[in-house]
């Protein structure tokens, strides 16, 4: 009874570890340039360039992103303008303003966000103007 007890924080306390490799900018801090990292990343403050990230990206209600951004999955609050690439899913909660293009497998986009921009999924859709020069032709 007791030795599981001691497992169980021993297991809680690798799992602790694991989740404590987040990468953090926090409000009020500026940077320019870029980042590469291998575990997740959140920004509250402002980011100016590109960012690598091999895992999950947090653009906090205060981040703001200005850029070519590729990650894994993301999940903006605050602001991105620029190119993002997402390759599972991407989650734009209701505080949120995107803008520019992204290319993602899975997009989910709550009541209140702000999206302008192109969104590539996947399956590209002929142009209309493409499919009307077909009909004519034939």
């Amino acid at each position: 009874m007791f030795n599981n007890k001691k497992s169980n924080a021993a297991d809680n306390a690798g799992s602790l570890s694991s989740s404590s490799n987040i990468n953090t900018l926090v409000d009020g801090t500026t940077m320019e340039g870029t980042i590469n990292t291998t575990n997740d990343l959140r920004i509250d403050g402002s980011v100016v360039g590109t960012i690598n990230c091999t895992g999950k990206l947090i653009i906090g209600p205060s981040g703001r992103v200005e850029g070519e951004v590729i990650c894994q999955n993301a999940v903006i609050e605050g602001s991105i303008k620029g190119e993002l690439k997402v390759h599972e899913v991407l989650d734009v909660r209701e505080s949120a303003i995107v803008t520019g293009e992204i290319v993602t497998s899975k997009l989910l986009v709550q009541n209140g966000a702000t999206f302008n921009g192109n969104c590539d999924m996947g399956n590209k859709l002929k142009s209309l103007k493409s499919t009307r020069t077909e009909a004519s032709a034939s």
